[in-house]
């Protein structure tokens, strides 16, 4: 390995920069700023440079000029007189490449007095332009208030005052007053020591401003840090001198958590817990977050801590902790973001004007106050998570609910100890032995109502103990002060806390990480097709409450990175720091719990780990392990090294340009932990791949994610920000590909089909997900490149506007020869053109979403709007009409917005068009209870008209969510429109009719039910008589529904899902068939029927209870059980003379007698047989006493159904093959009297036994048992 190397994995610091005033530039105004020419030349912003910066580049680390200046005085140069407060302010920055690795920045700016008198008189000629134009404004309004005759003189009495006040304020006179300009110092560096670059720059700025100069030249220290103070091995303590005193950093070892050196507890104190909490479920979902106050090194402090708690997940996407002014256009990126922008403290949060907002998380620190999105989902054991950290935070005295009127000073937790809690009253804590956690947060209304809820759920709210330090650590002298060690004590406390609700959550999911098959290399160039994890098994083992956030979670690019950064890494020498402390807390957890199921429950457990963390710690900081070169003199020029002082001066860069020729540093041997590489670049070395391939995987890595990873901070010309823009809409089309061939693979499940599972279902909570996750891409693709904003929903407003102007055309027009096609294609369907189509309109559907009073947001309209869309196919049809509207788009969006990008949105709408492929419910099952229309219509017979029908019909359907009751058809149309609650999928009807009239006899073909508000409709099938004496008597039927395919343009592919399924055709009911008229199954072919007819119903109670459908068509439908038991009893039945038909029924029937008759006559049978007849007869004799019309086969159906219900079918089977019966009924071949057959037929039928089976009530009606 070179020296240089070396040195690059040793260096505390890489540069350090000067910024300010440059003289010979004299004031530019900083337009990008976005600052208006009214305020007063103080208040304005001027451009600033970087001085100097030291030294001129390092190879590891180029120097980055652009974003260095835009970084360490984000808003530009500003001025002071000697009236105005001038306290230095520090803060930290981050430069993060677009290759995702970062470098840090500490930025300390002061005041110091402009000595140029160009520069004073300048600012002087700005003061007096700026009044004159302002006492025009003064003077043309108060000659308007002279001239109004209608104007009381109160009005103009403040005039002169306010001419005072202007003078007084807005006044900067070069006679009397000093002029002050902002300067910054900074250190750039490859770590992020927080604490002690803050103590470096403020001891440097002290050595200027103090009346005493420095023991040593300036020179010496700057050299000293930059070339002299090592990176602190891992695990490892170092001390250094600064100007006044030593200073100490600390760094943890491979085995703890990643090195965090901010102070978290200001974040909790900003914010309060309830806030943070949220804060960090909407990172980990990767929603858009937006950090807003005026205080830079707080956006920083708040940004660092959030992502520091997600370990071992890491952000993926934009990170910018503070946005200069001059690239407030990427608040327009339409990809998830984490970004900070400054607020000046007097615009209140209406004014600002945001380019999206439906997936937005905005945090306003200043106020404590935080806006979510909507449907955001709870973390897991949210409640007893936040009961462990408000015990930490109030063991150091932060109440959960922050400190509202938090300042610098309200975050010092010098000299606090522990026992001092108790009795300080002024923390808002009680005094007494030990805290109650309860009253001390019932002050906060959220934290009371999560108290209670705490106390409901059973959750023991033990007395808080406060966490006495081990007594071993009593007398350990640290070195660092009290308030140091405090705040990382309570950072590591924290960390551990968030860093456990992981291990615990996530301790088994190795079990579920998918390996690749195939070489790294080709695994890798397919990797957007594989599939890393195996999500469905994971969830399913999960329980209920934490499948919303898991669910989404799970579908994250964070995710999906850690993932496969384990299936990258085999060995544990292969593995990054992040995964290996995390995989060895996962293995340390699943030694202590033996039996794995006690992973999955929901019972919360507590963390273990910080005494052991907080000990690590206080071991480095109380024994220094490497101390550095002290500062000492330069090899300088006489009269170098002096300066003014109170002014920070141009250092001597000949000696700071270049290291010592001799470092003790360089010359060790680096260990492998010292050298800061490139995350893809350590993935590289695990996969051994020669040089090119090497490159080749890097630069896939880079532009895996979301096309756009991080905006440059540097060249800002139009054709950059356009290149950029371009980025953003490649990446958003090719969000757009994964997540619909996603959603589509989920739907279909390709690979359970090829491995032989007929019907896949994709779990309900997961297709939610996948579907909000769509809708949050919709709203970003409508949110890019937006004119002006309105309302929250991009999406929804772009439909208003369409509404507005389209909404009287279409009125007029009506769609013409669009509804022609359609109703070719349903006549052509139905074979009966009685139904009239629905029309498409996408203003109806716009009308539909808005007549439901339940949805109250924009975002959730246009959500229900997508729903409806997804579920009637015509997602990619309504939005292609949308966008048709040329000018309302031109209108609404600038040049370049992904909506303007006429190919990419081609392919866009092409991608969403392959939804068209399945069936989704995702509107029905979502908005359960609203009111729906349902449009019925009944067919009777063409062969024998139903002209001549007398009585009166009545139909009753029901669906999955309930059903509607007994509702009377009008005879004369047979067709009627009725609105009753959601009935969720359609599962069957239940038609018949009161007898009435002559002729009561009707034959129905079929009947259709259509859902008026999804367009979709079903169609029951029954083709058999309700009448007395004719087919098998009954005067009513349930029938089992189809949903019909959805219509279709010519254009688009017609493809979808198996169908469900149907009543069972009529002629199969029959008995006296034709030997022509069907042919017959033989014994192998029924036991299959059957064994087939219970797999479904094993396979429908395997599925979680939310996802399972309708039962009945399992038992009533085409292939159910009901028809598969027909074919057992049918199999041999003795045909009966000509013209009379037998039904099954009436074998049973029999049965039924002579069991009865064998019960009076008491011959002695075995005790369980008895039992079994009286069962038989009971239930026989109960449906045969029901006050209801249903024929014999309606009663046969009956009886299986709630044999089925009652586990008793295998019973009887057992019973009736037995019986003597069968040999007057049954020929010698009948399956029913081969006992192998009946024994393995009983042996299925028992498998049952294990579920609960629950029958709809409409086929149920009137039995009693």
């Amino acid at each position: 390995m070179t020296a240089n190397n070396t040195t690059a994995g040793c260096r505390f610091a890489d540069y350090f920069v000067i910024s300010g005033l440059d003289i010979e530039t004299g004031l530019e105004p900083d337009e990008l700023s976005g600052e208006n020419y009214e305020q007063s030349p103080l208040r304005r912003t001027f451009k600033s440079k970087v001085l100097a910066h030291y030294p001129e580049n390092v190879e590891w680390n180029p120097f980055d000029q652009d974003a260095v200046g835009m970084l360490c005085m984000p808003k530009g140069l500003s001025f002071k007189t000697q009236s105005d407060n001038r306290d230095p302010q520090f803060h930290s920055f981050i430069i993060t490449r677009e290759d995702g690795s970062r470098t840090y920045g500490f930025a300390l700016t002061f005041y110091e007095e402009v000595a140029s008198k160009q520069i004073c008189s300048a600012m002087q000629t700005l003061y007096h332009m700026h009044n004159a134009e302002q006492y025009d404004i003064l003077h043309t309004s108060s000659t308007i208030c002279i001239n109004s005759t209608e104007s009381n003189s109160d009005n103009c009495s403040d005039i002169p005052t306010g001419m005072t006040k202007l003078q007084r304020f807005n006044s900067y006179d070069i006679s009397k007053d000093t002029l002050y300009v902002s300067k910054c110092i900074c250190l750039i560096a490859p770590m992020p020591f927080m604490q002690a670059c803050k103590k470096v720059l403020e001891q440097l700025h002290q050595a200027v401003t103090s009346h005493q100069p420095p023991p040593l030249p300036l020179e010496s220290y700057v050299y000293n840090i930059l070339y002299e103070v090592p990176l602190p091995p891992a695990g490892r303590s170092l001390k250094f001198l600064g100007v006044y005193g030593p200073i100490v950093c600390q760094r943890p070892s491979t085995n703890e958590l990643p090195l965090f050196d901010f102070p978290i507890n200001e974040m909790f104190e900003l914010l309060g817990l309830e806030n943070v909490l949220q804060l960090f479920t909407c990172a980990l979902l990767e929603i858009q977050i937006l950090l807003y106050s005026q205080h830079y090194q707080r956006l920083m402090t708040v940004a660092e801590s959030i992502t520091a708690v997600l370990f071992p997940c890491q952000w993926q996407h934009v990170y910018v902790p503070i946005l200069p002014a001059s690239l407030l256009h990427f608040l327009d990126a339409p990809v998830p973001y984490l970004m900070g922008l400054h607020s000046n403290g007097q615009d209140d949060r209406s004014k600002l004007e945001l380019p999206q907002e439906a997936n937005l998380c905005f945090v306003d620190i200043d106020n404590h106050f935080i806006e979510l999105p909507e449907d955001l989902p709870q973390f897991p054991n949210k409640l007893e998570f936040i009961q462990e950290i408000s015990e930490i935070l109030m063991a150091f005295g932060i109440p959960p609910e922050g400190n509202l009127h938090c300042s610098e000073s309200a975050s010092k937790l010098k000299n606090f100890k522990g026992s001092d809690v108790v009795c300080d009253k002024k923390n808002g804590n009680v005094a007494g032995s030990a805290l109650n956690t309860y009253e001390l947060l019932k002050e906060n209304e959220t934290m009371a109502r999560l108290q209670a809820l705490v106390r409901r759920t059973g959750v023991s709210l033990e007395k808080l103990e406060l966490r006495e330090e081990a007594g071993s650590n009593k007398d350990l002298k640290v070195h660092c002060d009290e308030e140091e060690l405090k705040i990382h004590q309570l950072n590591i406390q924290i960390r551990e806390v968030f860093a456990n609700r992981f291990t615990q959550m996530f301790a088994d999911y190795e079990v579920f990480v998918i390996q690749p098959n195939q070489d790294k290399e080709s695994w890798f160039s397919n990797r957007e097709q594989m599939q890393n994890f195996d999500k469905a098994s994971f969830l399913s083992d999960q329980p209920e409450p934490y499948l919303p956030f898991l669910s989404r979670f799970l579908e994250t690019q964070m995710f999906a990175s850690f993932i496969d950064n384990k299936i990258m890494c085999h060995d544990d020498d292969d593995k990054d720091q992040i995964l290996r402390v995390f995989d060895a807390r996962v293995d340390k957890i699943r030694s202590l719990n033996v039996r794995t199921p006690t992973l999955r429950t929901s019972m919360y457990q507590k963390c273990t780990t910080i005494d052991a963390a907080e000990k690590a710690i206080e071991q480095r900081l109380a024994k220094i392990d490497h101390t550095a070169v002290h500062p000492h003199l330069l090899d300088m020029k006489i009269g170098q090294g002096k300066y003014e002082s109170g002014f920070f001066p141009k250092l001597q860069s000949d000696v700071l340009s270049s290291s010592p020729a001799s470092n003790k540093w360089v010359k060790r041997s680096a260990p492998a932990q010292w050298r800061r590489k490139d995350r893809q670049k350590q993935h590289t070395e695990h996969l051994h791949l020669d040089n090119d391939q090497r490159e080749k995987y890097i630069q896939e890595a880079r532009n895996l994610g979301t096309g756009m990873r991080q905006p440059k901070l540097s060249n800002l010309s139009p054709s950059v920000i356009a290149h950029t823009n371009w980025k953003f809409v490649e990446g958003l089309l090719k969000e757009c590909r994964n997540k619909t061939k996603r959603m589509l693979v989920e739907k279909m499940g390709r690979e359970a089909v090829e491995l032989g599972h007929g019907e896949v279902t994709i779990t309900g909570v997961e297709e939610n997900t996948l579907i909000a996750s769509l809708c949050d891409l919709l709203e970003r693709i409508w949110s890019h490149g937006l004119q002006v904003k309105q309302g929250k929903s991009a999406l929804w407003s772009h439909l208003l506007h369409y509404q507005e102007t389209k909404g009287k055309k279409e009125a007029v027009l009506g769609s013409t020869n669009s509804t022609g096609i359609i109703q070719d294609l349903e006549r052509r369907k139905f074979d009966c053109p009685a139904m009239p189509p629905l029309k498409i309109s996408l203003t109806q559907d716009m009308r539909h979403i808005q007549n439901i009073g339940e949805i109250k947001t924009d975002v959730g309209k246009a959500r229900a709007w997508v729903r409806l869309s997804m579920e009637k196919k015509l997602l990619s049809r309504h939005l292609k009409q949308l966008l048709s509207d040329h000018e309302l788009t031109k209108k609404l969006y600038k040049r370049y917005a992904f909506l303007r990008c006429d190919d990419e949105k081609e392919q866009f709408l092409y991608h969403l068009l392959s939804f068209n492929a399945v069936d989704y419910f995702c509107f029905t099952n979502v908005f359960t209870t609203i009111m729906i229309p349902y449009h019925v219509l009944v067919i009777p017979s063409k062969k024998l008209g139903g002209s001549m029908f007398t009585a009166n019909p009545w139909i009753c359907i029901s669906g999955e969510l309930g059903e509607t009751g007994i509702l009377q058809i009008p005879k004369s149309i047979l067709e009627m429109t009725f609105e009753c609650q959601n009935l969720g999928k359609l599962t069957t009807v239940l038609i018949g009719h009161d007898n009435s009239g002559l002729y009561a006899k009707w034959l129905v073909d079929y009947v259709v039910v259509r859902n008026e508000i999804t367009g979709h409709a079903y169609k029951f099938p029954c083709g058999r008589w309700l009448g007395k004496g004719v087919d098998d008597g009954s005067l009513e039927r349930i029938l089992v529904g189809e949903l019909a395919s959805a219509t279709q343009e010519p254009d688009e592919r017609h493809c979808r899902t198996p169908p469900m399924q149907q009543s069972p055709s009529m002629i199969r009911r029959f008995v006296n068939i034709t030997p022509t008229g069907r042919q017959k199954l033989n014994t192998g072919q029924i036991q299959e029927s059957v064994g087939e007819a219970i797999n479904g119903i094993v396979k429908h109670f395997h599925k979680p209870e939310k996802e399972r459908g309708s039962l009945m068509l399992l038992l009533c439908g085409e292939n159910g059980l009901v028809s598969a038991l027909e074919q057992v009893f049918h199999h041999g039945f003795k045909s009966p003379r000509l013209f009379k038909s037998t039904f099954i029924w009436d074998f049973m029937e029999k049965a039924y007698v002579y069991f009865e008759s064998l019960e009076r006559t008491e011959l002695t049978q075995e005790e369980n047989w008895q039992t079994r007849a009286k069962n038989f007869c009971k239930f026989v004799a109960a449906i045969n006493g029901a006050p209801r019309n249903i024929g014999k086969d309606g009663k046969f159906q009956l009886l299986v159904c709630l044999g089925a219900r009652d586990h008793l079918l295998h019973h009887w089977i057992a019973l009736l093959a037995d019986c003597p019966i069968i040999a007057q009924m049954y020929e010698d071949i009948a399956l029913i009297k081969d006992h192998t057959l009946v024994n393995s037929l009983i042996r299925v039928l028992q498998t049952l036994q294990e579920f609960n089976i629950t029958l709809e009530t409409s086929l149920v009606k009137g039995i009693d048992i």
